[in-house]
């Protein structure tokens, strides 16, 4: 998909998730979610393509830079979908080897983290399309929660979700 169009879905994906949203000039100025996941667009581009020397860690201080401004952070070797939607974002940390599909809802202080220091190379989640993360929820490790799965707010999810589940508590369990 070209850049543009993305950040129209990107803008688009907003106004379906936000009742509040009260138009397009609106969200493109204060809605701290979408300055983040643009931001991830430019330094994942970086990230992976390294068009010059030095371009990882340029992205990486550009990550850092958005996560000081939108209190936002999303490591640029992240992979994350189409029309991601992160409802007042503070808060939300993706690593690196997360993956997000496509359409998915994130609220604020949710954490796709790791459950440990290794190095292996898959150590955070990846979420199916779909996904919804209720705010303060940790979904944390290598594991896998499917498409239109819900993880509640608070929940503590660290073994995977079959799509179409919704998990709640601590340790999450299907409701």
């Amino acid at each position: 998909m070209r850049l543009v169009a993305r950040l129209r879905d990107d803008v688009a994906a907003v106004r379906r998730g936000d009742p509040a949203a009260r138009g397009s000039f609106e969200i493109v100025l204060l809605y701290s979610g979408l300055h983040a996941i643009w931001a991830y667009r430019v330094t994942s581009r970086l990230w992976r393509v390294r068009p010059f020397v030095g371009a990882r860690f340029v992205a990486r201080l550009l990550s850092q830079l958005t996560r000081s401004l939108t209190g936002i952070e999303i490591h640029p070797g992240a992979r994350i979908g189409d029309r991601l939607f992160i409802d007042h974002g503070m808060g939300v940390v993706i690593g690196e080897t997360a993956v997000v599909g496509h359409d998915v809802l994130l609220y604020h202080g949710v954490t796709l983290g790791g459950r440990g220091t290794g190095t292996a190379s898959r150590r955070h989640p990846t979420l199916g399309d779909r996904v919804i993360v209720g705010a303060g929820a940790a979904v944390l490790g290598a594991i896998s929660v499917g498409a239109d799965a819900r993880v509640g707010a608070g929940a503590v999810v660290t073994h995977d979700v079959a799509a179409g589940t919704t998990v709640v508590g601590v340790p999450a369990r299907p409701l």
